[in-house]
């Protein structure tokens, strides 16, 4: 064989096996840790398995951990054993340990370096405020993004005479009052339950009333906050709740969701707040018709302002090899595509952070056979988030909101007036926000 015909089989032999190495290589991988469970979680597989399947140099792999305290746990543990995962979903009261943790490289910084041009001004304002820093520059992407919606028993209205609720215009307290006061009447064991207590009757209710629940802009212009809801406006509210008990048009089942969920799907409640999320749980759960409102406001308050986002985003860590990073920026970008945010939205009920995803399902028609699904959306989006309603930016966020709930226990009780209550709420949690301070500062 000729030395030449010998170059070019080698160079054959050298590209075959080259190309061989390529088209067998393993994928990257990406570690997402996440709290989506149950149906959630089998919608987060599936955005997985569709990104996976979009491309192979990269393979998101997504664990549960647990709760949202679990995860954000698992994370801080995992950090400091410098076996972090590339993307942790932390809930939005771990927004300001999250973001002053050192240990994140923040999303707007990645996409940029990643060269992807994202025109945030595309995205649904009040979710992306929530997770942007001072300098308007968004640390996490936004994912499971929810704001609290009333519930009501269609049957159980129309049983008691009362007419049904306006999916754009807010029903005042006052009229709660009636609403609950019927609902007994007819025979209902209870008038309202509400989930989340602290997010949906201190911390949204202040947003919409257009009061601060801290000073310096809820947190967001210093680590030197005080909590301030022990204003009159707040302890009026609170003590409205529990002169309802005496008569169960408020009837207490529990701080987080499962009670109040039970006492609605078994019928013992006509009204339920919750965040708009549990539009799934509802839909697989309830043997009866139900429909969604806005919160009710307060009747003095002729202009409300924007509920608050709950939920969670995802955050992604530093320390890991450069080469995993342009994976982890090409999943965010999945995420954000319309066909990712339309199938999260119509299987979970949160929100779709993107402008084009909820002006492709509008100009489907998804709302007008689904007008529910659009009620979080237009609370959300009715006015421009100012100080009070933007978001809370509080360090120990996640220990201040057990706080302001055992407070309000300690009310239900009769342990306490709310007066009381909330006053030890604030001293206690700006205690802890002092803690943060020397902690950060």
């Amino acid at each position: 064989m000729s030395k030449m015909k010998c170059f070019w089989l080698i160079m054959a032999v050298t590209m075959m096996i080259s190309f061989a190495g390529s088209a067998f290589a393993k994928p990257i991988e990406i570690n997402w840790w996440h709290a989506m469970r149950g149906a959630r979680g089998e919608t987060v597989q599936k955005i997985v398995d569709g990104f996976n399947s979009s491309q192979s140099e990269y393979k998101v792999i997504p664990t549960y951990k647990g709760e949202y305290d679990e995860v954000v746990n698992a994370g801080v543990a995992a950090v400091r054993a410098g076996k972090q995962p590339h993307i942790l979903q932390s809930f939005e009261v771990g927004t300001q340990t999250m973001m002053l943790s050192g240990a994140i490289y923040p999303v707007y910084q990645l996409m940029a370096d990643k060269g992807y041009k994202i025109d945030w001004s595309r995205y649904l304002q009040p979710v992306l405020s929530y997770y942007m820093n001072a300098d308007g520059n968004l640390m996490s992407m936004p994912f499971n993004s929810s704001t609290p919606v009333m519930y009501y028993n269609v049957e159980l209205f129309k049983k008691a005479g009362i007419p049904m609720l306006s999916k754009d215009e807010p029903i005042t307290w006052d009229e709660m009052g009636e609403i609950t006061a019927k609902l007994v009447k007819s025979g209902v064991e209870g008038g309202m339950v509400t989930a989340w207590q602290s997010w949906t009757q201190v911390e949204n209710y202040s947003a919409i009333q257009n009061l601060p629940f801290a000073s310096k802009a809820n947190g967001y212009e210093g680590l030197d906050t005080e909590l301030q809801i022990n204003n009159d406006k707040v302890i009026n509210h609170i003590a409205r709740l529990k002169s309802w008990m005496s008569d169960n048009r408020f009837y207490y089942g529990g701080q987080k969701y499962q009670g109040p969920k039970s006492e609605f799907i078994a019928q013992n409640a006509g009204i339920y707040i919750d965040s708009i999320s549990g539009i799934a749980k509802l839909q697989a759960a309830a043997t009866f018709d139900w429909d969604v409102a806005p919160l009710p406001v307060e009747s003095w308050n002729k202009k409300p302002q924007n509920s608050i986002i709950g939920g969670a985003s995802l955050w992604v860590f530093k320390g890991l090899p450069a080469k995993d990073y342009a994976g982890v920026a090409a999943f965010m970008n999945y995420l954000s595509g319309n066909g990712p945010q339309i199938l999260w939205h119509k299987e979970t009920g949160y929100f779709p952070i993107t402008l084009g995803a909820y002006e492709q399902l509008k100009e489907e028609g998804y709302y007008k056979e689904n007008p529910f699904q659009e009620v979080g959306i237009k609370q959300l989006t009715r006015q421009i988030p100012n100080k009070n309603s933007r978001g809370l930016r509080l360090g120990y966020f996640i220990q201040i909101r057990n706080i302001v709930n055992e407070e309000l226990e300690l009310v239900w009780n009769d342990s306490k007036t709310p007066q009381q209550a909330m006053d030890s709420a604030v001293a206690r949690s700006n205690i802890k926000l002092r803690e943060f301070e020397r902690t950060y500062k």
